[in-house]
């Protein structure tokens, strides 16, 4: 290519300079000027433009001669990276749980009558033994008062049959009445005692009515919506409760878990109070923290699960009953893991490896061992150490020896949750 312009560029300084010998030979052989015989001015500026262009392709020329050496350069390739670290490593149990209150109750009647006031307002907080609902109570006011008028008489006879038996036995040595007598009448004393008795327990009836006309909290909780209003009559035998109270501080979330794992659950709960953490339908907002309270006497056979119970403070009233849960339950802490993040690691016919990251930006594979994952992080015992940097995304373009442009990533974290399904330390 180079040969050929300038053989071209020689041949347009061969024609110019015949063109001025023409025009300088005419020139001679006549006394007189002929105008445009030479080269004019602007036929001069025609040849510099033509000049200019055939240096421009020149040029260009001579820069796609070089292209190809340039692409065959190698390339770095842009990667996201981050850095082996060494922190604690939680290792956490995860299953699907509900909110179910501590402490449930149906208030309902326990008498017939009507509804005189309903103390609490719907969602309303109380205390033990707050006045919920008042009943009617002035029927079971005047049953009280005629059980008290038949114990005053029953009280009166037996008096009297006592004074007879006193009189009766004094006269037994005079033989002056019968042994027979005398026996009669101390039964009649026993009887009339079981009259008094018995008025005595409708007294107690009487006030107990009173006592359940005024319905209070067995528990502290929170009031539901009521299904009933002053004026309405309520009766013991009534299959719906006039409002349904539960307990929400604390409250308890049951989650399930495969049975596997129950026996090292077991084991850790002898040794300590476990940590169990409520988070969100989606498993991305933590709503409380709590204990693990117990596990279920039986596994399900159907689903090869257990329940297990946690109870929760709930302070700050996050949990509702029957809510949705994912529940974290943290079987135990490893101390100074070595954790990168999972995206890191790749699969092959080899095992578990990674892309470690050298000094001069070239990348090794490495063998690693994998001990544990949870979500967004993993650990790892053998392949890399604290301090070296993996690949984390691009993995597909590289292999051995590969010139990288690395880019900001985040920092590795730790996962909250693990599946079920993982293996704990023992």
């Amino acid at each position: 290519m180079n040969t050929s312009n300038s053989q071209l560029a020689h041949a347009i300084l061969k024609l110019n300079e015949r063109r001025t010998d023409n025009v300088n030979m005419i020139d001679s052989n006549s006394s007189q000027p002929r105008s445009g015989s030479a080269i004019s001015p602007v036929s001069r500026l025609v040849l510099a433009f033509a000049l200019a262009g055939m240096g421009a392709f020149l040029s260009a020329c001579t820069a796609e001669s070089k292209q190809p050496a340039h692409a065959a350069a190698p390339h770095a390739v842009s990667v996201a990276t981050a850095p082996v670290q060494r922190q604690d490593m939680p290792v956490y149990l995860s299953g699907l749980g509900s909110v179910t209150a501590f402490n449930t109750a149906n208030i309902k009647s326990r008498i017939d009558g009507q509804i005189m006031q309903v103390h609490v307002r719907e969602g309303q907080n109380v205390r033990q033994g707050d006045l919920l609902i008042e009943i009617d109570s002035r029927p079971y006011e005047v049953q009280l008062e005629q059980a008290q008028a038949q114990l005053s008489r029953d009280q009166a006879q037996l008096g009297d049959v006592k004074l007879n038996l006193e009189r009766y036995t004094a006269l037994i040595p005079s033989g002056s009445i019968s042994q027979q007598q005398v026996d009669t009448q101390r039964a009649l004393v026993h009887q009339i005692e079981g009259t008094v008795n018995n008025d005595k327990a409708q007294i107690d009836n009487a006030k107990l009515q009173i006592v359940y006309c005024h319905i209070t909290a067995p528990f502290n909780g929170r009031v539901g919506l009521r299904q009933v209003d002053p004026g309405n009559i309520v009766h013991a035998s009534d299959s719906n409760p006039m409002l349904v109270l539960m307990q929400l501080q604390p409250i308890a979330v049951i989650f399930t878990l495969p049975e596997d794992l129950l026996p090292t659950v077991a084991q850790r709960m002898k040794k300590s109070t476990l940590q169990v953490d409520a988070f969100s339908r989606d498993d991305q907002t933590k709503l409380a923290s709590g204990k693990l309270l117990t596990i279920d006497n039986q596994i399900d056979p159907t689903t090869g699960t257990a329940k297990l119970k946690a109870v929760f403070d709930n302070k700050d009233g996050q949990l509702w009953p029957n809510q949705f849960v994912n529940a974290d339950l943290l079987l135990e802490v490893r101390k100074n893991s070595t954790v990168i993040p999972s995206a890191a690691v790749q699969r092959g016919p080899q095992g578990a490896y990674v892309y470690a990251v050298k000094p001069d930006k070239t990348v090794e594979a490495r063998s690693v061992t994998v001990a544990l994952t949870q979500g967004n992080t993993s650990s790892i015992t053998t392949g890399v150490n604290p301090g070296d940097v993996v690949v984390t995304d691009g993995q597909d373009k590289l292999q051995s020896g590969s010139k990288i442009e690395p880019r900001n990533a985040p920092n590795p974290g730790t996962s909250h949750s693990i599946a079920p399904s993982g293996t704990p330390a023992s």
